[in-house]
């Protein structure tokens, strides 16, 4: 008699958890709910898959992206068949790369750009290197958290152009045009009409996250969504329940999505 409770109790208890997790997953249509942004930003962070997107403006494709983390880097050359080994997050350490190819405009010549941002145990950013090159310029950038500057080098026809700028420069973009246009920037500043981002608007970008669904094919499909807003314009980020970047909103009618959500 006892074994036999002890089997029902045990049964019972594996029926309710899997009820609740299909429920938690696929149950209710219309759960739209808020959550910490820093549960979303570790997902990301600890994404065992890269995320492969296309980038359109107003709906035209205009190139490529793939963002990859350290874990999932570290994980493609694991046994697929056998369970990470115990301490494989920290030993693979915390880092995004960025790379794609994008064309502007009635432009044919691409622009490349490859880019990385590795953090420490906290996931805190400690550095970030990119590089981005077209037919006609190289500009590599460099920045370390200790530093608290960005070290900008432009090669452009044989030219080579370097500067360092301290992150409170960097929060007025008239200064970094200043920088590199020389006597051209008064011209260049009133034609481009940069607004100024004081210390007060920069630190008040902030991030807002909640757990939504959107469809993907014929399929509603929980998702995490990122929003904030940059200089007065809204932008979101969906990502999947394992980390993977879905779609991404820019100012401008510019998206970089899957291919997936393109399919009816």
């Amino acid at each position: 008699m006892v074994s036999r409770l002890t089997f029902l109790a045990i049964a019972g208890f594996w029926v309710t958890m899997n009820v609740l997790l299909w429920r938690s997953e696929y149950g209710s249509q219309s759960d739209d709910f808020p959550v910490p942004w820093e549960l979303v930003w570790r997902k990301i962070l600890t994404a065992p898959e890269a995320s492969s997107l296309s980038v359109y403006q107003n709906n035209v494709r205009m190139g490529y992206c793939e963002l990859s983390t350290g874990v999932g880097q570290q994980m493609a050359t694991l046994d697929e068949d056998r369970p990470p080994p115990e301490g494989f997050l920290a030993k693979a350490g915390y880092q995004i790369h960025l790379s794609g190819n994008v064309a502007f405009g009635d432009f044919t010549n691409r622009v490349k750009f490859d880019g990385r941002l590795l953090y420490n145990s906290a996931r805190l950013w400690r550095e970030f290197t990119c590089r981005v090159t077209s037919r006609t310029a190289v500009v590599e950038v460099h920045s370390l958290a200790t530093n608290q500057t960005v070290h900008i080098k432009v090669v452009s026809e044989g030219v080579v152009t370097e500067r360092t700028l301290t992150f409170d420069e960097l929060q007025n973009p008239d200064a970094v045009v200043r920088v590199f246009a020389g006597n051209f920037a008064d011209l260049l500043l009133g034609t481009l009409d940069l607004p100024i981002l004081n210390t007060a608007s920069a630190q008040s970008l902030q991030w807002s996250a909640r757990r939504t669904r959107i469809r993907i094919g014929s399929e509603p499909v929980p998702v995490y969504r990122l929003e904030t807003s940059l200089l007065g314009r809204d932008v979101t980020v969906d990502v999947s329940t394992m980390g993977e970047i879905l779609c991404v909103n820019f100012p401008g009618e510019l998206t970089a999505r899957i291919e997936e959500l393109n399919r009816p």
